[in-house]
């Protein structure tokens, strides 16, 4: 286990996530088992003596290498009388060897390969050798454990991740993916497929295959050096200004694909001509800033981040796909806070998407998967305590027409049929957060904050989507301004999609429904996903690579967990036979 690290997930709650101990107890025994010569039968009674170690060490160790543990290593052997599982008669480990190449390329999906205990079995693999009868069984013994809880704690990461999501960020409700990792390997070991069954664990999803490939090339862009510095501060570099760091902003945005062609030997090399303008507003759609052509502060501090950076944020967000289910849903809405953005899928293309607000700083919109399962039209809004006290209160106190004005009733309790109270009959100035008791009501009108339309989603956050009378901040290109809900730009056309199903709710009714002014629930006919995310780094669908300012500071933790190495150290003295060397 990782006793360093609260983060990651410890090699021991990663495998009993994806083992069941009944599927194991039920695992079939290897085909060459009858066959077995002296040798396996000593390796056989080795890993026996070896397991009856490891059940009674609350961190057991193999060769220096934290092993998954007690409850999941010596069940997965008990099922099988502790007869091997990669090593055969003749003391040859053929398939121990496809294991080692797969988890050599691990850095293909992001992660570190050396977090598996391959340079462990890598050595153990060269002092086996062939085999034969003159092998060492405790050597043999060794290297088919570390096999074994390899192929168990590297499939688990690929499957759900490495790192536990929750133990980053609390706000957490999405469902990760799962899979019989002791049928997956036995199935794989029978039909010589270690490879297949590894990359059959992959996120399925075509965002993650092509963000694999945006790391790979951003990877060949930093081994070749990385791109060129960015220009200079300075004045900001506009359309047609001749200035001596033109050159330097082409160059750079070469080096990122955003200019496509350099220029021929008869251009002005510092003239800030339409395609070098074009290219500038490529770059700025793709890292989220004003796409205006204009080289200012924010885009010159964006050129700035090293591509050995931008490798690590892609890294990141790689790992964030592994957190997913395999179904989003055949039609889903997907919010990405860090994107401010919101669109619709179906059948796997995006049918439209609009703008959003977020959750402020103080108040982060959470990271979770539910159902939308009904709208409200013309919502009233039950003004939640902690917004009442800290936002609305001294509203009231400081405009004591404030209530009126914006239709907020006041109740006396929070009690379903609390009675109404007169507010000119309240010391508001006495109150504060500690005795503030009342509820207050916000009844429905063009100013709701909760706008015309709400969609409810069932959630432990109690977030939904809203509509918001505040159309102006949608104007803003940072926008998290929200209390944790997600306010969106274009309700009217989320909720006739959401109803096309239901001949009864066109837009035409909708709108006549919401003009009478009355609140009314509408339930959908089929419940739609949707899956609120944070991603910093994706693909759009045109194949650009998107990267977006970790407006959360989730990214940081997530970096730290990522790099924590498994826990080295002394065996314990009831080994020596198993002592690191020296």
């Amino acid at each position: 286990m990782d006793p360093r690290s609260s983060a990651t997930h410890s090699r021991c709650t990663l495998a009993l996530a994806a083992l069941s101990l009944s599927a194991l107890l039920c695992l079939l025994l290897p085909a060459s088992s009858g066959a077995a010569g002296n040798l396996w039968e000593q390796v056989q009674e080795q890993l026996r003596n070896e397991l009856v170690r490891v059940r009674t060490e609350p961190r057991p160790f193999c060769r220096r290498e934290p092993l998954c543990g007690s409850q999941v290593l010596c069940a997965f052997y008990k099922a099988r009388e502790y007869r091997p599982v990669w090593v055969d008669s003749l003391g040859q480990v053929p398939q121990g060897r496809s294991l080692v190449d797969a988890v050599r390329r691990a850095d293909r999906e992001g992660l570190n390969p050396e977090a598996y205990s391959l340079a462990a079995v890598e050595a153990l693999l060269q002092e086996v050798g062939e085999g034969g009868e003159a092998a060492d069984p405790e050597a043999l013994a060794d290297l088919d454990l570390l096999l074994t809880d390899t192929f168990i704690i590297y499939g688990s990461h690929l499957l759900a991740g490495r790192v536990d999501p929750e133990t980053i960020n609390p706000q957490w409700g999405v469902v990760s993916r799962h899979r019989d990792l002791a049928k997956a390997l036995d199935s794989a070991l029978e039909r010589n497929g270690i490879q297949e069954a590894l990359e059959g664990m992959l996120p399925s999803h075509a965002g993650y295959a092509a963000l694999r490939e945006a790391l790979a090339r951003h990877r060949e862009i930093a081994g070749n050096g990385g791109w060129p510095p960015a220009p200079a501060a300075g004045p900001s570099l506009r359309p047609q200004d001749r200035d001596e760091r033109v050159p330097v902003l082409r160059a750079r945005l070469l080096a990122s694909g955003d200019l496509e062609a350099a220029l021929s030997e008869d251009e002005d090399p510092n003239l800030y001509d339409p395609a070098l303008e074009e290219a500038v507003r490529r770059f700025q759609a793709r890292h989220g800033l004003t796409s205006d052509g204009v080289t200012g502060k924010e885009t010159l501090a964006a050129m700035a981040v090293s591509v050995e950076r931008r490798v690590r944020q892609i890294e990141l967000n790689l790992e964030r796909w592994r957190w997913l289910p395999d179904d989003l849903g055949r039609r889903h809405v997907l919010v990405n806070t860090a994107d401010y953005r919101l669109d619709v899928v179906e059948d796997g293309d995006p049918r439209f998407f609009m703008k959003v607000i977020t959750g402020m700083k103080a108040r982060l919109t959470p990271v979770f998967s539910g159902s939308i399962t009904y709208l409200v039209l013309n919502p009233i809004w039950n003004v939640p305590h902690k917004i009442a006290v800290e936002d609305l209160l001294p509203k009231i106190q400081a405009d004591p027409e404030y209530l009126k004005r914006e239709k907020i009733s006041v109740l006396e309790t929070w009690e379903r049929d609390a009675p109404e109270v007169d507010p000119a009959t309240v010391d508001w100035s006495s109150l504060t957060r500690r005795n503030f008791t009342f509820r207050l009501r916000q009844e429905p009108g063009p100013r709701n904050a909760l706008g015309r339309i709400k969609f409810i989603f069932p959630n432990k956050f109690a977030v939904y989507l809203h509509d918001t009378p505040a159309h102006h901040l949608f104007r803003e290109i940072r926008r998290s301004f929200s209390s944790g809900c997600i306010r969106i730009q274009e309700p009217f056309t989320l909720a006739e999609y959401l109803l096309s199903g239901d001949p009864r709710w066109t837009r035409e009714r909708i709108v006549e429904v919401v003009e009478s002014g009355k609140s009314r629930e509408v339930v959908l006919r089929e419940p739609v996903p949707v899956h609120v995310l944070y991603w910093t780094s994706w693909v759009d669908a045109d194949g650009r690579v998107q990267f977006r300012e970790d407006i959360y500071d989730r990214d940081r933790p997530l970096d730290q967990a990522l790099a924590e190495g498994p826990p080295k150290g002394a065996v314990p003295p009831s080994s020596p036979n198993r002592a690191p060397d020296s």
